[in-house]
């Protein structure tokens, strides 16, 4: 064998990982309990406040009596749903348990030890999971203002890059690049090259230079681009994520995509998710008026919010004194609020709140001023 390291795996006394595996350093969800506090209100994980579809929670309950039948392995139904709805090429769909089994799959598919993929500096946590489980290096690019740069990115493509990950807007920073700067990303990568959009916050970004590069991937021969039902269709519990691209690359990955990825509830209930249109309205218009509000408060209280397109901001405290942002999470905490500390994404001086209602807004913003004049 090739592999250094097989023969002391071989000749140990328990099974031993193999190289890099140990090197990872597991995913740590938000927050969702606070200690002495029954029933605490959850901003830390940018799920939709307002819950979901009615229509998916009927489709959900329909399913009761199929919870012993294996479901539909091509999710053909929803996968006809979601080509209609996008004019998609139902053939060019793969689907998975959430967008970040989709981000796996391409990883096993196109990487192999020594291999690379190049994503930004505050790129989501589940790209370097799952490429250093294929004993890929990940290369991060600076972020000038927290927002994906093109240029450095490019910097750190080489021979041995198979994929570039992009989230736009991106978690969890909030911001996005535009349609032109994307394309000019593509243009610049060798043909061998596998740019991935992940849109999982795609349906908040409202500026219209925004594009959540489908068009771009009809054409593409390099171009995969994810999107998830956990987000705006308020069905994270479900894990239904879905991804456009060549028909070759969705050809390959599907080979190795496990058959049944996908449950009859989870598959039932987004179909009637995508059809309910006056639901994702609602969701879009609260985010689309208490985003721009909890910026301009933060930013009275003399904090730093990130600019977002997303259901959530980023929010920066003070780097030193006692107005820190993890004294802010401990203070927020015990008043109920449970937000996202982001230290493990190197921003450790910023906090990430989720937009809920209008009264949780409000809670967050008097909290953060009792703190702030404390």
């Amino acid at each position: 064998m090739s592999d250094a390291s097989a023969p002391d795996r071989a000749a140990a006394d328990r099974p031993i990982p193999k190289p890099g595996i140990l090197d990872i350093a597991a995913y740590t969800p938000g927050k969702s309990k606070v200690e002495g506090i029954e029933h605490p209100l959850k901003l830390s994980a940018n799920e939709n406040i307002l819950g979901c579809s009615p229509r998916a929670k009927a489709a959900y309950a329909a399913a009761i009596d199929q919870l012993h039948v294996y479901p539909d392995s091509r999710a053909t139904k929803l996968r006809e749903a979601i080509a209609a709805e996008f004019r998609l090429e139902p053939d060019r769909l793969l689907f998975g348990c959430g967008s970040d089994e989709i981000f796996q799959i391409l990883c096993q598919t196109y990487l192999e030890p020594g291999d690379n993929i190049v994503q930004g500096e505050f790129a989501f946590g589940a790209y370097a999971i799952s490429a250093r489980a294929c004993q890929a290096e990940v290369r991060s690019a600076p972020e000038p203002d927290y927002r994906v740069d093109v240029d450095e990115l490019l910097k750190l493509v080489d021979e041995r890059t198979r994929l570039v990950f992009i989230a736009n807007p991106g978690n969890p920073t909030g911001t996005w690049i535009n349609g032109p700067e994307v394309r000019r990303l593509h243009a610049a990568l060798p043909a061998s090259v596998v740019l991935v959009l992940d849109g999982a916050y795609a349906e908040f970004a409202d500026d219209p230079k925004f594009e959540d590069g489908l068009d771009l991937a009809r054409t593409a021969t390099n171009v995969v681009v994810t999107r998830t039902f956990s987000k705006l269709h308020g069905l994270a519990t479900l894990r239904v994520g879905w991804s456009y691209g060549p028909a070759e690359m969705i050809s390959a990955m599907d080979r190795i995509r496990q058959p049944f990825n996908t449950t009859i509830p989870g598959q039932m209930a987004a179909i009637e998710a995508l059809a309910d249109k006056d639901f994702q309205r609602a969701s879009l218009e609260l985010v689309g008026r208490w985003r721009p509000w909890l910026s301009q408060q933060m930013g009275g209280l003399g904090l730093s919010p990130v600019p977002s397109a997303t259901n959530f901001v980023l929010v920066g405290f003070p780097q030193s004194g006692e107005k820190t942002a993890k004294a802010a999470e401990a203070f927020l905490a015990s008043r109920g609020l449970i937000v996202r500390g982001v230290g493990g994404y190197g921003l450790p001086h910023h906090l990430r709140f989720t937009i809920g209602l209008e009264e949780h807004n409000r809670a967050v913003v008097d909290a953060l001023s009792d703190f702030m004049a404390s």
